[in-house]
Formats: structure tokens, sequence, C-alpha cells
């Protein structure tokens, strides 16, 4: 589901990479070790979704590169950080993400779990120090990035799905899970990039929609994929959500597919809106999609048809 190296994004996702390593937490003398787990958590081989979308949005928008891809980054730190918690035994007890061991199979369950807090708190001050930012926007940032992690977000979500995904759920208590866990960034994406472009409350309101249904489109995918993937092909463990509440579960795989297409439309709608036909993030969402239905062998033509339309 990563986007092509050498596609349309490929510059900024070279900057996006370039500014991540600078970014990675200075460590005291001696704990190399630390760095070490953050650095492979980081900076391991990824679609830099979250990190892209914030750039451009604010691109797009008007508003100043260097802003967005510092405001993207510390939404990839929170990202990287929840994927070392998610991986840990007590949670998901996975072995393999990005196609390299999971940063406690790798560096120990102690060091992943410090690096984690490391990565999450230094995502806070990348954004209390992004140059060209008034310093309310600096605070407004902040708070967007707080609330995306906090108990009505990525930590309320990731609790509804441990405590509650093992029974059974209606298929709007697993949507709420999902939104809060996956949709949770997303949102926090766009937002950032709205902030750092001084979005209007209209264009914010359209971007805002499109990061929710993203994200429940995401997380879609993703339980597709749990389904039907090949670990290697996709770079983490697969079947980790068997016994488990899921959309997929409860509705079945062709309704579940048909689904995602109607939260991809409706997010390429509220895009349409606010930066017309055709737009570079119309075409990222499209890309993602089709990759994602490739590898999962769901059939791609509708989408392809469609993305050829427009």
């Amino acid at each position: 589901m990563s986007p092509s190296p050498d596609g349309p994004n490929s510059a900024l996702l070279s900057r996006i990479d370039a500014r991540l390593a600078d970014l990675v937490p200075v460590v005291l003398a001696g704990q190399q070790g630390l760095e070490a787990a953050m650095r492979d958590s980081l900076l391991a081989p990824g679609k830099r979704l979250r990190p892209l979308i914030a750039a451009i949005v604010a691109q797009d928008l008007g508003g100043p590169l260097d802003a967005a891809l510092d405001a993207g980054c510390a939404v990839e730190m929170v990202h990287a950080a929840s994927l070392i918690l998610d991986d840990l035994p007590c949670m998901d007890d996975a072995t393999l993400r990005r196609g390299r061991p999971a940063i406690h199979r790798g560096h120990g369950e102690d060091v992943a779990v410090l690096a984690s807090i490391a990565m999450l708190t230094e995502a806070f001050a990348v954004l209390s120090r992004i140059e060209g930012l008034s310093p309310e926007r600096r605070n407004a940032a902040v708070g967007v990035l707080a609330s995306a992690v906090g108990a009505l977000g990525l930590v309320g979500g990731q609790y509804q799905d441990l405590r509650g995904g093992r029974g059974p759920r209606s298929a709007q208590d697993i949507g709420d899970a999902n939104g809060r866990k996956t949709g949770a960034l997303f949102l926090s994406a766009v937002e950032l990039g709205a902030i750092v472009a001084g979005a209007t409350p209209g264009q914010r309101a359209n971007l805002s929609a499109f990061a929710a249904e993203l994200g429940l489109a995401f997380q879609l995918l993703d339980d597709l994929l749990d389904l039907t993937a090949d670990p290697a092909a996709i770079g983490k463990d697969v079947g980790r959500d068997a016994g488990k509440s899921t959309v997929v579960a409860l509705v079945g795989v062709e309704r579940t597919q048909r689904l995602v297409e109607r939260h991809i439309g409706a997010a390429r709608a509220h895009l349409e809106t606010v930066f017309g036909a055709d737009s570079r993030l119309d075409a990222l969402v499209c890309s993602l999609a089709l990759s994602a239905r490739k590898g999962s062998g769901e059939p791609a033509q509708a989408l392809e048809q469609e993305s050829g339309r427009r």
C-alpha cells in the first residue's frame, strides 16, 4: 500500500525521510541502544502517508512547505510510536513490522517502551518550535495532536479494541473504535496542514470529513489484508484479527469491500469540494486504494475506471 518511490510524490517523500532522520530524538551519551530503537522504528521503510497528506494539504492551500513537513513528521513520529506499543506482547503480540522484527523483538520490551515515549514527547516539541508559524498556530497544532493521541483518540480506540474486540460488537461500535485508532492521525495530518496554510473553516470542515472517511476505509483495507495478504508482501503479521469482532467478521469480505468503495468515494467527494477534480491528494488516495486492492486480490477495475475519469 506504499506510494511508488518513483511516483509523482517521490521528491516530497525524499524530503520527508530526510527530515525524519534529522528529528530522531537526541539521546544521552552511552545510550546508543535507545537511539537505534527509535531510528529502526521511525526510519523503517513505510508509506509516510500522514506527512504526505499534511504537506500536500498545506502546499495546495498555499502554505509553507517547510512548516508543513515538520508538522507532518510530528504525526509520523506519533504513528511510529503507536506501532511500537501496538506490537507489544501485552497488546497485539506481533513479531513483524514493516518487513522487520517488531521493535520489542529487536531491541527488548523495555527499550521499545522507552523509545515510544521518547518519540511521542518529541513530536510535541517539534510542533512547538516550527519556524514561520505564529505562537497561536503552534498552540493550535499542539492541541490537535494531543487530541489525536489522548483518551478520546488513539488511546481510547486502542482500549476499545483490546477490551471489546474479543466480544460481540455492533458495526457502529467497531467503526467508532476504528475512527479513533486509525482516523485520529489522518485527521491530525489534515488539520495540521490546514493550520499551517491558514485554511478557511469551510475548507477545514471538508478536510476533516475527508480524513474521517479515509481512516475508516484504511482500517477496513487493513482488516481485509489481515485475512488475505502474504505477510512477506505487506511487511507485517497477518491473522492477528482471528477471533476479533471486526467489520469483516461481522458482514463478510464482499460487503466490506463495498464499504471500502463507499468510504473512498465519500473521501474523494470532500477533496473535490476543496481542491477541485484531479487534485494531488485525490491521486494519492486512488493510488493507495488500488495498491491495497491488488495486494489483497480484490478487484480493482471499478476504481481504476473511476480514477481514469478524474
